[in-house]
């Protein structure tokens, strides 16, 4: 089950209590203070895992508490320490303090971590009060508090690539013959729910990781149907694959369903319009497809390839393209 979002209460653990000692030993009736410290608190920390894909591990964690510190005790014994505690998250998790609304930390690459609730301090022992004046101190401390806070966890994909376009446009499809990802196919809108990630390979080697994403409508980037669902793992993307459907079921206009998911993805994020995009025209199998990839191709005064997911047609220059693209500018020279 793909999870993106989840919100959990973490509690490190408390300090334990310094202990109040004095020796009492034989031919040493006053020996003095001995006091041992109070162990720390367990610590909680979020670490990215490579192999992790989805918050779903966690999603049903709704308390993480850590151990605390154990007391200390006589002939100045520091109790033992509590336990810590890692959550492993995906990479590209974003951790958020839910009340205060402020970003802890992005988890982009695999292996960061950050502490999100230190364990508290454990108390000082009666041992560590003595002075020359106070030779039979009494004092000693509690232990600190371990901190607590209320987490959200954010998860964007990070793709190399990711397919975008109306719902119905064909991405699963063409995620399922470019890759060994096996997303949900059908002939129905929004069959796509939630990303679906894979990798592209040519000649055996890895090309590049391409993302499934759900399916745009009118209205996007302010919630309406999936929005920011779906928009959200937009950014982490660094080249847009965007396809258009030749001849859709409702009768629009494929050049101005490829305008307005455009006009959604800058309305949600302006940046999202300069980011690199290659512009195919699906289903390519169909008849008059071409004469619409020639259309938009003269309207929009630049490359649009003809592709389809059920012959092959145009798939190895897809690839090849976007590619390019993540190579940078000098591929292209």
């Amino acid at each position: 089950m793909f999870i993106d979002r989840a919100t959990i209460f973490v509690k490190g653990g408390d300090g334990g209590s310094g202990c109040c000692s004095f020796r009492r030993e034989k031919y040493e009736p006053k020996g003095g203070p001995d006091g041992g410290h109070g162990g720390k608190g367990g610590s909680i920390s979020i670490r990215a895992l490579a192999d992790a894909n989805s918050l779903a591990d966690i999603i049903n964690r709704k308390h993480v508490r850590a151990d605390g510190g154990r007391p200390g005790s006589g002939a100045q014994k520091t109790g033992r320490d509590g336990k810590d505690i890692v959550i492993h998250v995906p990479p590209g998790t974003i951790i958020y303090d839910r009340d205060r609304g402020n970003i802890l930390r992005d988890l982009t690459e695999a292996g960061d971590e950050v502490i999100v609730a230190k364990g508290g301090r454990g108390g000082r022992g009666n041992k560590s009060f003595a002075t020359p004046t106070n030779r039979t101190p009494r004092e000693y401390e509690p232990g600190e508090p371990g901190e607590e806070h209320w987490l959200t966890l954010e998860l964007k994909v990070i793709a190399d690539a990711g397919l975008i376009g109306l719902p119905n446009a064909g991405k699963s499809t063409l995620l399922s013959r470019l890759s060994q990802a096996h997303p949900e196919i059908a002939d129905y809108p929004f069959t796509t729910k939630h990303p679906n990630l894979g990798v592209v390979q040519s000649g055996g080697e890895r090309v590049f990781v391409l993302a499934d994403l759900p399916g745009l409508i009118e209205g996007a980037h302010a919630g309406v149907g999936l929005g920011h669902e779906f928009l959200r793992h937009v950014e982490r993307t660094r080249v847009l694959v965007h396809l258009v459907e030749p001849l859709p079921l409702d009768g629009s206009d494929p050049l101005q369903n490829y305008r307005m998911v455009r006009r959604e993805l800058e309305l949600y994020r302006e940046e999202l319009g300069d980011r690199p995009e290659v512009i195919a025209v699906s289903k390519s199998e169909i008849t008059d497809s071409d004469d619409v990839r020639s259309r938009m191709s003269k309207e929009l005064d630049r490359e649009v390839l003809g592709i389809s997911a059920v012959t092959g047609q145009g798939l190895a220059q897809l690839v090849r393209r976007v590619s390019e693209l993540l190579r940078g500018p000098e591929s292209n020279e």
